[in-house]
């Protein structure tokens, strides 16, 4: 095999690892909340909540940093702490130590993805990055999508196995990364980026994610839900502020007026709002109104992942010559009209033929166009010595959508048992936002040559 196919193996295989760690524990809650019976829920929830606040507020930071100190070295180091965290998640004796570990696997998963997109295309020629980067890009959705699936197997099993599955797996991806991998870095000339700056911006993505994540529990209208975003505002504010005038900001301004990449990211957010909404919509709905288990459910929903996979192959394939804008446009447009014949056709009496599979075939393809193609034209608007910040910025605003994505899902249906009326909404919900994310994508329009860099191009270094 070509090392630059071995390199795409090695970075998709921590890829799948670490989107799969956003999803999959969710299928595992259940088992979780029996395990340390007595639990309250609100404490047991910071399982998740830790993943997703400390995931989001790292990305950047972790990319910038790694953008300076060596990609390389980022992603080794990314990978050995998702690992050590996986591990001590796997044999955590209370809830507490299993928090803890869930924040210590969120900050290798923010090293490992930037990384991992930065480490990728220098290996391809540019005619041959846009599929390169549709591979990327489709492993973390279809990571995401498969977290039911591969959940309800493992659950069946034993929840621990929902971690303790990343060790060998990682460990031998990092074998290959040890061999494959080549440092590259920007030239060793140059301060670090801002520390304040890097603070401001985690601190301030953190409160906003904390706010959205307890939003459904506290109450949208709550003095604790709004006093968390008004905080978390004035911070990126404050951030923004900062990174005007400072000489080595953690994120250079100028990204963030290119239109493409701007426009790349508001649809990131937008449509995965609708993803994420629609990832934990259905299985509630499998569950609750139809009364599939965990497993019938996750199954009965891999033909979306299955669509996903197949698509975003051909799209990585078709971007050069359709450009990222058309497909990434189309892909959510499909993902409305999915989401819309839920919102038609789905009710108790259903049957997942006619009522279930008709929208995953259809946000499958969706999801196949939209996410190669957003992280395709993403990094086509940047320079190389970019390409690590980018891609943290594009997987935040995909993460912060997410989250939001959930959060006013649940606010919508609240705790849904057998009545089909409440989901309703949460489809309203996703046509919605999966139509704005295809004005956005739309908007990103043809893309040329990518912005001048604000520093030299990175050299390759030796590892």
């Amino acid at each position: 095999m070509e090392r630059r196919w071995q390199v795409l193996v090695v970075v998709s295989v921590a890829v799948f690892m670490a989107s799969l760690d956003l999803f999959i524990v969710n299928i595992a809650f259940p088992e979780i909340r029996r395990e340390f019976a007595g639990t309250a829920i609100a404490e047991l929830s910071w399982v998740l909540n830790a993943y997703a606040i400390v995931f989001a507020a790292l990305l950047v930071p972790a990319g910038r940093l790694a953008d300076r100190v060596g990609r390389r070295r980022g992603f080794l180091t990314g990978l050995v702490l998702f690992l050590a965290g996986s591990a001590l998640c796997g044999a955590a004796p209370s809830v507490e130590t299993l928090v803890a570990a869930r924040v210590l696997q969120a900050t290798g998963a923010a090293l490992l993805l930037p990384t991992s997109l930065a480490l990728l295309l220098p290996e391809f020629p540019p005619a041959q990055r846009a599929a390169a980067i549709g591979v990327w890009a489709a492993v973390g959705g279809i990571a995401a999508a498969a977290g039911p699936p591969i959940g309800g197997l493992l659950v069946e099993l034993d929840w621990r196995l929902v971690f303790l599955v990343n060790l060998p797996v990682g460990l031998l991806a990092g074998a290959f990364a040890v061999r494959v991998l080549r440092e590259s870095r920007e030239p060793a000339a140059g301060r670090l980026p801002d520390l304040v700056g890097t603070v401001l911006l985690a601190a301030g993505i953190g409160v906003v994610t904390l706010g959205l994540v307890e939003a459904p529990d506290r109450g949208w209208g709550s003095g604790a839900t709004l006093a968390a975003l008004a905080a978390g505002a004035a911070l990126l504010a404050a951030f923004l502020a900062r990174s005007a005038r400072h000489p080595a900001p953690v994120v250079e301004l100028d990204m963030l007026r290119v239109r493409s990449f701007a426009m790349a990211s508001l649809a990131a957010v937008l449509f995965s709002a609708a993803f994420g909404a629609m990832l934990l919509a259905n299985v509630l709905f499998m569950t609750g109104v139809w009364g599939d288990t965990v497993l019938e459910a996750g199954l009965s929903l891999s033909a979306g992942p299955v669509m996903a996979a197949v698509t975003a192959v051909l799209a990585g394939r078709a971007a050069a010559r359709v450009g990222q804008h058309a497909l990434t446009g189309t892909g959510c447009l499909l993902f409305a009209a999915g989401s819309a014949w839920w919102l038609w056709q789905l009710d108790a009496s259903a049957g997942y033929a006619g009522g279930m599979l008709p929208g995953l075939l259809i946000t499958g393809v969706g999801v196949g166009l939209t996410l190669p193609s957003l992280s395709s034209a993403a990094a086509s608007s940047l320079p190389a010595g970019r390409f690590a910040t980018g891609a943290a910025v594009l997987t935040m605003a995909r993460q912060l959508g997410t989250v939001l994505g959930v959060a006013v899902l649940v606010a919508l249906i609240g705790t849904p048992g057998a009545d089909a009326a409440p989901f309703e909404d949460g489809y309203a919900l996703m046509v919605l936002a999966a139509t704005l994310g295809a004005g956005a994508g739309f908007a990103i329009g043809p893309l040329g040559a990518p912005a001048p860099s604000p520093s030299p191009a990175p050299q390759p270094v030796a590892a």
